[in-house]
């Protein structure tokens, strides 16, 4: 009993400590494990562990397989959180790359990796690539939160985090089809094993992926469950499909759980949010659970195993050499630059999936007499521990020193997605910024996203903005709800993060009474609130552009604007493109040159009393307001 608690208070603190050191909790958790478990030996009266993973006749929390059941089953239950998290509209640009990195960036690992362990070692061959096969995966558990603290290009970090989910299971499979070879054997009854296994392992885990997916979709959908047992209903549904699935072929589960979570991940199901939520909280408990008991169930003569420089020397070769080769010929003709490429060869840090599979075989095959088996745990462990040390320590310093760390975000969030965000939104994406629209109303959100934007259903009060690695370009934010309530809060709790450029909001009803007081926070004039932009957005649904002469020109149509009814200026375009979002106090803007464009919501301004020159925005050119109305006419309010 106080074995079992002290692994879940041990693991929580870890997570706590990671949280305030902005480190992958991984690092924490190992350490913690190492300490209560071999390095235990060492300074206890008894020589023994604190923490003793399998039963052992006298002590033990696990007797026999059981610890390698859990592992198992907990690895399912976070890689399926992780496929929840996949968003297809994420890889437009990168969809090429991701592949590539997963078929041959694997293959570059587990070639490189097990020739370098062969040679370095004396392990068989067979020893030597199942571990080069475990330590292709990287792993979301430990990519994430390394990039949270990194504000990087979002196809960069989209890259980065597709990869760490989709190469669990490719990982896996390899890792499983190496250790048939071993407990088969060699020639032909090797490659007819082989072959027959990888193809059950993909038929099963794609089958039953996607049917239990869509299963569990209609079954909520129909509100067959009750929302009280949602969560925990998921929860055994996954359980079931990863045991299914591994009764038809062993260790397809993990890819099945993946696909499950990738379809639900993509669909429209409105509880979504609250099932993401609820396997985060369970994915953080797994994941403290498992690696301090995965590293309290090394043993000291392990660690002694690779105490010497041919570690080193694999270490380095793996890290420096075959991740960087991986990559650049995974994105040879890809759209991204050659600092990009550096960083994601940079960033490579292997995690749960790596160390549980690693202790599962690895004991197996040593209980089998295999030669060389005792080097597989403490080896990947070895990766995993270094590679995540390296990189949490250093990916924040080498972004900036080779430029992908930017220096100045660029991206708009907008909290509120009805039709007059939107429209906003759609201007902005039109002009290639990066804009992401917040409602915790699901309807909003859908029409957003028939519009092609990005949209999603978030509540403001938790912290599940602040972690989200998509967000990392955001500078600017701009609070467009109903509620002035949650705007303010809004603005006093995301600007550190989001606002870097500026944060705004509109004004309510007693600062526009009182427009000597508006906030430096206001936006658009000090007479436009909520009220009087969903009622011009209702019935002028158009952005439109006036080009500017001057500063003087600028101010005279500021004021134009502000006494029309149903206009609100929105933004101001410089000749580069470049868009600033205009506060209450409009008139502020220094600098104004012929070739700016002041960007308008609303009713058509008289031409004449502007610069005879009105360009209603549209796709392309020119589009009348009527199309305008058009395009939004099937997602209208």
């Amino acid at each position: 009993m106080v074995e079992i608690a002290g692994i879940v208070i041990l693991g929580i603190i870890a997570q706590w400590v990671a949280w305030r050191l902005k480190l992958p909790a991984i690092l924490p958790l190992i350490l913690i494990g190492l300490l209560v478990g071999p390095i235990a030996t060492i300074y206890t009266e008894d020589g023994s562990k604190l923490i003793e993973p399998i039963w052992t006749g006298s002590k033990g929390l696990f007797p026999g397989e059981s610890l390698y059941y859990f592992v198992s089953l907990a690895i399912g239950i976070i890689l399926f959180e992780g496929g929840l998290t996949l968003r297809r509209g994420e890889i437009a640009n990168i969809g090429p790359v991701i592949t590539k990195l997963i078929t041959i960036g694997s293959i570059v690992t587990f070639f490189g990796a097990g020739m370098a362990a062969h040679f370095l070692f004396g392990l068989s061959w067979q020893i030597s690539f199942l571990f080069s096969g475990l330590i292709i995966v990287t792993g979301p558990t430990v990519i994430t939160p390394i990039l949270r603290n990194i504000p990087l290009k979002k196809d960069v970090s989209a890259v980065l985090k597709w990869e760490g989910i989709l190469i669990d299971p490719i990982g896996a499979l390899v890792a499983v089809l190496v250790f048939e070879f071993i407990s088969v054997g060699e020639g032909q009854a090797y490659t007819k094993t082989a072959f027959v296994e990888f193809g059950k392992i993909l038929l099963f885990g794609f089958a039953f992926g996607f049917t239990f997916a869509h299963a569990l979709m209609f079954s909520i959908k129909k509100k067959f469950i009750p929302h009280y047992l949602l969560n925990v209903a998921s929860l055994s549904a996954v359980l079931l499909v990863f045991v299914v699935s591994d009764a038809f072929a062993h260790e397809s589960g993990l890819l099945a759980v993946v696909i499950m979570g990738m379809v639900m991940g993509n669909s429209n199901l409105p509880n979504l949010k609250e099932l993401l939520y609820f396997k985060e909280s369970l994915s953080i408990l797994l994941i403290s659970i498992l690696f301090i008991l995965l590293a309290a169930n090394i043993n000291l003569q392990d660690l002694e195993l690779i105490y010497n420089w041919n570690t080193v020397i694999l270490f380095s070769i793996i890290v420096f050499i075959i991740r960087p080769l991986g990559v650049f010929l995974s994105t040879y003709g890809s759209k991204l630059k050659l600092n990009e490429k550096l960083f994601i060869g940079w960033v490579g840090p292997r995690g749960i999936v790596a160390a549980g599979i690693a202790s599962l075989f690895g004991s197996k095959l040593i209980l089998k007499g295999e030669p060389g088996a005792e080097y597989i745990t403490p080896l990947v462990f070895m990766i995993v521990l270094g590679t995540v040390l390296l990189n949490a320590t250093t990916a924040r310093f080498f972004a900036k020193m080779i430029g992908v760390f930017l220096t100045k975000s660029e991206g708009i969030l907008i909290l509120g997605a009805s039709k007059a965000p939107r429209l906003i939104a759609d201007y902005i994406h039109r002009n290639n910024r990066h804009v992401v629209l917040i409602d915790s109303n699901q309807n909003n959100v859908n029409k957003a996203k028939k519009l092609g934007l990005e949209a999603m259903t978030a509540n403001i009060y938790s912290d599940s903005l602040t972690d989200n690695i998509e967000l990392n370009d955001i500078g600017y934010l701009m609070a467009l709800t109903g509620n002035s309530d949650i705007n303010k809060y809004a603005i006093e709790k995301f600007t550190k993060q989001f606002g870097e450029n500026g944060s705004f909001r509109l004004v309510n009803a007693e600062e526009m009474n009182d427009p000597e007081n508006n906030p430096k926070a206001g936006l658009f004039s000090h007479t436009d609130d909520y009220i009087k932009m969903t009622e011009t957005a209702r019935r002028y649904p158009a952005m439109h552009e006036i080009e500017l002469k001057d500063e003087e020109h600028y101010e005279g149509l500021i004021e134009m604007i502000k006494a029309e009814n149903f206009t609100i200026p929105i933004l101001l375009k410089s000749p580069t493109g470049d868009l600033q979002v205009i506060s209450s106090y409009s008139t502020e803007f220094k600098d104004i040159i012929e070739g700016s464009k002041l960007v308008y919501l609303g009713k058509t301004i008289d031409v004449e009393k502007s610069i005879g020159n009105d360009d209603s925005y549209d796709d392309d050119l020119e589009r009348p307001d009527e199309e305008l109305r058009t395009r939004d006419e099937n997602v209208d309010d």
